[in-house]
């Protein structure tokens, strides 16, 4: 048994793959944070991203919605001046947006759980080339997020983000992870 076959080599990607991915996150908090960052990573390799996670969480006030919801014009400068994160306007104000609209929400995890009746999908997938970028609902999920305010989650980052967080358990059937993931559901 192997690992998924786009983890890379580097350490990094092992550790993440091996704790992380595919685990059923239900704190609420947590999943808004993995979402920015599935936004972040829109048009790069999730490999960036990872590096620069613990950038992003200082820079981000440790991603509380309730302080970068309060944030404005001096925000989005200092931040497009940190070259520890990516550096992008338009990625920078949906995150401050986001976080008025995950703070509209009464209860985020509920809401997310909701779509998969509190319980992660098993795919079963045996090759990488099976694995979907979207899904019909990732495509409604995603539809859902923008009318409650969200940007930067259509449908591709939605269904990296539920893969990430667990709601769907995409560990091929070849990866040791499948098999743990599928036992915390």
């Amino acid at each position: 048994m192997e690992r998924c076959g786009w983890v890379g080599t580097e350490p990094i990607y092992h550790r993440y793959h091996d704790t992380e991915w595919g685990v059923p996150e239900r704190d609420g908090r947590a999943l808004w944070e993995k979402l920015i960052l599935d936004g972040f990573q829109a048009g790069l390799s999730w490999i960036t991203i990872l590096k620069k996670r613990e950038n992003f969480r200082s820079a981000f006030a440790g991603f509380e919605p309730e302080i970068i919801a309060g944030w404005g014009e001096a925000e989005v400068a200092r931040l497009l001046q940190d070259p520890g994160i990516v550096r992008h306007r338009g990625k920078i104000e949906a995150t401050i947006g986001n976080a008025r609209a995950y703070l509209e929400m009464p209860d985020f995890a509920a809401w997310c759980w909701a779509y998969v009746d509190g319980t992660p999908i098993q795919n079963r997938w045996k090759t990488l080339a099976e694995v979907p970028a979207s899904t019909p609902l990732s495509e409604r999920m995603s539809k859902d997020l923008r009318k409650a305010g969200f940007r930067f989650c259509g449908p591709t980052i939605v269904y990296a983000w539920m893969q990430a967080c667990g709601l769907v358990n995409d560990h091929l059937i070849t990866c040791p992870r499948h098999a743990d993931c599928a036992a915390m559901a």
